[in-house]
């Protein structure tokens, strides 16, 4: 296979004949080399594959090649989209034979046959205002030409209106086999066309849902298939801690009621004796939201009042009538028995997160302005995903351009259960200490200051006239990202002509567009633009992170997780938290060079990076940037590459 992916990957081969853009890269080869004896060898490989390197074909063409039966896992729905639309066609083309692919999504992106003519009869339910019915017209009329039922094609409803939660099923809703529309159901065609398929992409939610069996209409994936790549594979350890836990949503109870009322109305059983046990159920739900309010987002459970968990054991009670008095054996209707079903796990679910103990691992309540849940997340869950993958012999490639702290692997390997699998670094091919300037501002404050952030804002703004906007400002909260904003608007002046994106202004997609429409564009953000965003070319050449992105101390998660160590022994601090705050940080400053023409400035405001030992650990595990400490040294790079910028900063 060797020489075929010298071929296929090198200048002259197929894919830069089919590709625009490509060129061949040693270290893409580096990486398919090592993919393809991984495949041979049903081995485990863990790759993290620096910006640019080119990780898609590097793993998709040895896969493709290989003629093993594959599944890659993915951590976002766009990915998904553009493996399927975009590289898997790219790359079936250059190989000159067509390729059997499946695409299999959670179920909230399929049209559901059955939930269609239930919110068509049931008219007065949440969301379906006169604005709602319209949508729903649109999506009949979508559903009787759609082949897959994929949500995601219908651009003129958005993925977000909430029509779709009346038209789209669950894990905790699907009829399954009794559902009378099974035959045409386009989530069980999803699962056929994978099952036939050389190639399945899903998500890491999905496939952790296959590995602990637990049913999610698509059947059984694993077995037959020779290997798993974990692509975006950071982001797997943190899905697979949630995904492991238990968990009752507020959300999820009142769609039950919703879906309960509907189902018997459907089956002309709801009379006022059913209506009673529903509205307690809604009655007991409303307590407790009420009771939450005003706590914060996520609150440990020793800091629940008692009426919160007096009006969750009432939540658990009334689930357990519904369940006991739909479930009965005269009641036909599926249903109405499926609401049942639903009642009875709701209800045990919450019985285990009222009665666990200290060891089972950390129970906590998350608050919104619409709703609440309580959570019970396990302590570790290496130990479960390992067994999951010693059970089935097929190879485990992961991959991911932040995998690494320094040259090591340990905190990923250890937290997914991998240790002793084989690792591999490979750099960007981009020539960092020629493309960018990595600078450190003298004298700021420590970050506890109160007056941090305006010295951060204050060490930016010379770097962003020069840079003529084209920055991102990131921050580590939305406390200091509500603060900065408000600084950096009072501090330009009428000659700063720079157009502020601010994250919560406009939805994500819809900031990044116009940044990349205006091109003289600051934004501001944190938490979702450190993260799977592409910004290439100059109107992005400045990225400012205020400071090393260590989590809040006050998460549940994080707490969790540190508990689960001290446990053990170890040192949370130097063993978790500053690998993550590592990880993190490489993300954040991924975001500048994205191309080989790229150019830019990274500005990192916390001193720690000097002034504290774990200080290297971050520098050390950062591209090969020359760091500068002159302010003028990176003023100047800038406008070297950019050219002299008008006074308005117009590009």
């Amino acid at each position: 296979m060797s020489a075929d992916l010298r071929h296929l990957l090198g200048a002259t081969g197929p894919l830069a004949e089919e590709v625009t853009g490509f060129r061949p890269r040693r270290e893409q080869l580096a990486m398919a080399l090592a993919v393809a004896e991984a495949l041979a060898e049903r081995g485990r490989l863990v790759v993290e594959a620096g910006t640019g390197t080119g990780k898609t074909f590097a793993y998709l063409v040895p896969a493709l090649l290989s003629g093993r039966r594959v599944i890659v896992s993915t951590g976002t729905r766009t990915l998904q989209d553009q493996l399927y639309h975009r590289d898997l066609p790219a790359v079936s083309r250059a190989l000159g034979r067509p390729v059997r692919v499946a695409l299999l999504k959670g179920r909230a992106n399929y049209l559901c046959l059955h939930r269609l003519p239930l919110a068509r009869a049931t008219p007065d339910l949440p969301g379906l205002g006169a604005r709602g019915l319209a949508a729903l017209a649109r999506i009949e009329d979508w559903s009787r030409s759609t082949v897959a039922g994929d949500i995601g094609e219908l651009e003129s409803v958005a993925d977000s209106d909430p029509v779709w939660l009346q038209v789209t099923s669950t894990r905790d809703n699907c009829l399954g086999q009794d559902c009378p529309e099974f035959r045409g159901c386009h989530v069980a065609e999803a699962r056929r066309r994978a099952q036939g398929a050389e190639l399945v992409i899903v998500n890491h939610h999905l496939l952790l849902a296959d590995l602990a069996l637990k049913e999610e209409g698509f059947g059984e994936l694993l077995p037959g298939v020779d290997a798993v790549i974990l692509d975006e594979a950071h982001q797997f350890p943190d899905v697979a801690a949630q995904f492991f836990g238990t968990r009752v949503a507020s959300r999820a109870l009142v769609a039950l009621a919703r879906d309960a009322i509907a189902e018997l109305t459907r089956a002309g059983l709801l009379d006022a004796a059913a209506r009673n046990s529903i509205e307690a159920l809604e009655r007991a739900v409303g307590q407790a939201q009420r009771a939450l309010q005003g706590l914060g987002e996520r609150v440990e459970w020793d800091a629940l009042p008692d009426a919160a968990l007096e009006a969750a054991g009432d939540v658990a009670d009334a689930l357990g009538r519904i369940a006991e008095r739909f479930g009965e054996p005269a009641l036909e209707a599926p249903g109405v028995r499926q609401c049942a079903r639903r009642a009875l796990e709701a209800a045990l679910r919450l019985g285990a997160i009222l009665g666990a103990g200290a060891a089972d691992g950390l129970r906590w309540a998350e608050v919104g302005a619409r709703g609440f849940s309580l959570e019970l997340t396990p302590f570790e869950v290496a130990a479960r995903l390992k067994a999951h993958f010693d059970a089935r012999p097929c190879a485990w490639i992961c991959t991911s351009a932040t995998l690494a702290v320094d040259e090591d692997f340990g905190h990923f390997t250890r937290r997914v259960g991998l240790e002793g699998a084989r690792t591999l670094r490979v750099p960007s091919p981009f020539d960092f200490a020629t493309q960018a300037r990595l600078y450190l501002p003298k004298g700021l404050p420590q970050p506890s200051d109160p007056a941090y952030t305006a010295a951060v804002i204050d060490a930016a703004l010379p770097l962003v006239r020069a840079a003529g906007g084209r920055s991102f400002l990131l921050f580590t909260s939305y406390r200091a990202l509500g603060e900065g904003t408000r600084l950096l608007r009072a501090r330009l002046g009428s000659g700063d002509e720079f157009p502020l994106l601010v994250q919560g202004e406009a939805p994500r997609d819809a900031l990044l567009r116009r940044f990349r429409e205006l091109g003289n564009a600051v934004l501001l953000g944190t938490g979702s633009f450190w993260e799977g965003v592409d910004v290439r070319g100059p109107a992005l050449s400045l990225v400012a992170i205020d400071k090393l992105p260590f989590a809040a101390p006050d998460d549940p998660l994080l707490k969790v997780r540190l508990e689960g160590l001290k446990r053990e022994g170890r040192n949370p601090f130097l063993e978790f938290q500053v690998p993550q705050a590592v990880l993190a940080l490489k993300q954040g400053v991924g975001r500048l060079i994205r191309d080989p023409n790229d150019f830019g400035v990274v500005m990192l405001g916390d001193p720690r990076l000097k002034s504290r030992g774990y200080g290297r650990a971050f520098l050390a595990s950062l591209p090969p940037m020359t760091v500068t400490e002159d302010e003028a040294e990176a003023v100047a790079f800038l406008r070297h590459h950019l050219g002299a910028l008008a006074p308005t900063g117009t590009p």
